[in-house]
């Protein structure tokens, strides 16, 4: 038996024009989601790699970064040196705001794709290897700032132990505003007015915790 082409084409399942048309606006959407992530995220260093949530990376805002970035540079003077321990968004500002500064602080980050774009400023970090840290770098800083990738008090400790390491003095502690208890005793620190925000917004609550006095936060 001859079948017609139009009879073929007929059993050839077809969305309605309804259905077609939603399809279309989902796909829009996604569309401008990801370009507004993208935009986002470049917006606070065109340097930065996009997050990877496998690793429980968050970036901050431009306001954020900024912000911070300048109250290392009013913390610890032109000639301070800063290490950033998991907080690679606000090296990376200080670095554009102002390099000089920049070139004698380091970033401690397990994600070795900054290793690149930091170069000599990279040091690799593990934060389940707390003191694995050349001896040079002992009491050696200004100033540390740290940010944890995860809200648990394991990972906490364990940053705690880097940053007591490191720092001559001053801490800077960027965490979940849950963790306030476990951050005054094993740091110290108590929490400022500043509340940091990110490129994608977050469901917990962060907050800014120092050992110091300090002058934006």
């Amino acid at each position: 038996m001859l079948h017609d082409e139009n009879d073929e084409e007929d059993d050839i399942p077809r969305l309605s024009a309804e259905t077609l048309a939603a399809l279309q606006e989902f796909y829009l959407e996604e569309e401008q989601r990801n370009m507004e992530e993208d935009a986002a995220i470049s917006s606070t260093n065109t340097n930065m790699p996009k997050e990877d949530w496998q690793l429980s990376q968050f970036w901050y805002d431009e306001g954020t970064a900024r912000t911070l970035a300048n109250e290392c540079i009013s913390s610890v003077g032109e000639n301070g040196r800063v290490a950033f321990i998991s907080s690679p968004t606000i090296f990376a500002k200080l670095k554009e705001l102002h390099p000089d500064i920049s070139s004698n602080s380091v970033c401690l980050e397990y994600d070795r794709r900054f290793s690149s774009i930091f170069g000599l400023n990279y040091i690799f970090y593990d934060y389940n290897e707390p003191l694995n840290l050349p001896e040079s770098l002992k009491s050696s800083f200004d100033l540390v700032v740290l940010d944890p990738p995860f809200l648990s008090e394991e990972c906490l400790e364990k940053s705690a132990k880097t940053a007591q390491y490191l720092t001559n003095g001053k801490i800077l502690l960027c965490t979940g505003t849950v963790m306030e208890d476990a951050a005054y005793r094993l740091l110290n620190v108590k929490r400022l007015k500043f509340t940091p925000k990110h490129s994608n917004n977050l469901s917990n609550e962060f907050s800014c915790f120092s050992n110091f006095d300090t002058k934006l936060l």
